[in-house]
């Protein structure tokens, strides 16, 4: 059974996502600096970069001064896009996981209300939060994020 749980790996993409956003100076990050400042593993931060670089989310530069940036400005990329790429449906149950219901039970389901509902408002939640959003909040608290 699917929970209504973010795993790690969707946790960390973000963390990921506002360490590179904080930290830009216009150069490539080195996966290690991340590491080390997000205490995360190199090993699991390289899976969760390379999905975002196949994405299109992240640049990368092999080499000496080489390192990951964004490849998009901030306020292109919102929570809700980041979490649905490592994550995939944030849909609260499986039969809200596509386009079309194809539960044989939704026409007489009194609970799929309840559900679409849910679905709507992590949906509302989740792409109306910037990447730039974060970096504005981060500012504001002045500390040391985390998610």
């Amino acid at each position: 059974m699917k929970e209504l749980k973010i795993s790690t790996k969707g946790r960390y993409a973000l963390r990921l996502m506002l360490d590179l956003a904080m930290h830009d100076s216009g150069g490539y990050i080195p996966i290690k600096e991340i590491a080390k400042r997000q205490s995360i593993s190199e090993k699991y931060l390289e899976q969760i970069i390379s999905i975002l670089g196949r994405a299109g989310f992240v640049q990368s530069v092999r080499g000496a001064g080489g390192g990951y940036k964004l490849s998009h400005p901030l306020k292109s990329y919102t929570v809700g896009m980041i979490l649905r790429l490592t994550e995939g449906s944030l849909a609260p149950v499986a039969c809200l996981d596509n386009n079309v219901n194809t539960c044989d039970r939704s026409s007489q389901c009194a609970t799929l209300m309840v559900w679409e509902k849910l679905y709507e408002a992590i949906n509302g939640v989740v792409d109306s939060i910037t990447l730039e959003d974060l970096v504005e909040y981060e500012k504001q608290l002045g500390t040391d994020y985390v998610i």
